[in-house]
């Protein structure tokens, strides 16, 4: 059998050791809804091992050489469903056309936001999303306006998934021990999780408004060059921190609407 893979620092792996927590992490997966399971960061897979009891097909992805080796020895019967790829970079339409993907996993803290990211890039083939962050991250995701943490992640998050923080995992059952706690939650898609606005347009708005998000959106949103009749609407007198979705749906359809305002006025002074 392979030896034990070492943890690598460069990779932020911490391999979780307690079975417990596996299979609580594990469990968080409805029984239904997708049609296959992804994995990533497997690691040593101890969370794996509760996956392959699952109905539905599994598949893991793991950068990580040693990693991989060691899935093959000690999990022969997943070997040709491991991708030894880097999840970032991955195609995930191209790679299971026409399925509907649940992804989980202990996930490396250093690119954790940017799973999250992809997976709502993928929101249309992703219903389900599950796993371990650092607590602060998944505190971040779980929050509600008016938080200090409340942000990009969660607006963004909570605008097509429905969010819940499930329990928070100590330093010591990990192997090295991470000098942070841990938590872990679940997104659902929501049944309707398209939006009554543009989305990419979405997308940019409640990016530009938390870049300065001490301000209010009256000055953080200059970039859009709104007009002053159209910043006279009360909502840009908030400060992006307490707004939820719906307010942001609406604060997206105003600088819509002013912008197909211009180009419809260009067009007509160019005839």
């Amino acid at each position: 059998m392979h030896p034990p893979v070492k943890a690598k620092k460069h990779l932020g792996q911490h391999f979780l050791k307690d079975e417990n927590i596996a299979k609580k992490i594990a469990d968080t997966l409805p029984q239904s809804g997708f049609d296959r399971i992804i994995e990533i960061g497997p690691g040593m897979g101890v969370l794996t091992q509760y996956l392959l009891k699952k109905e539905q097909d599994l598949t893991v992805i793991e950068i990580d050489k040693e990693s991989v080796a060691y899935l093959q020895s000690h999990y022969p019967e997943l070997a040709a469903n491991i991708l030894s790829e880097d999840f970032l970079k991955i195609g995930l339409n191209a790679l299971f056309p026409n399925k509907q993907l649940a992804i989980i996993g202990n996930f490396p803290y250093n690119i954790s936001t940017q799973i999250v990211f992809k997976a709502l890039e993928n929101r249309e083939i992703v219903p389900v999303f599950s796993g371990m962050f650092q607590k602060e991250v998944a505190e971040r995701i779980a929050s509600k306006p008016g938080s200090k943490v409340y942000g990009i992640l969660s607006v963004l998050t909570q605008a097509f998934y429905e969010t819940e923080y499930l329990f928070t995992v100590s330093e010591q059952v990990f192997c090295p021990p991470p000098k942070v706690k841990s938590g872990v939650i679940r997104l659902i898609r929501k049944e309707n999780f398209h939006l009554d606005c543009d989305e990419a347009l979405f997308f940019k708005v409640v990016k530009t408004a938390f870049q300065q998000r001490r301000k209010t959106l009256r000055n953080s949103l200059k970039l859009f060059e709104l007009s002053a009749s159209l910043t006279e609407n009360k909502i840009f007198s908030e400060r992006p921190e307490r707004l939820g979705v719906a307010a942001f749906v609406e604060l997206t359809q105003l600088v819509d609407q002013q912008r197909k305002t211009k180009t419809i006025n260009i067009s007509t002074t160019m005839l």
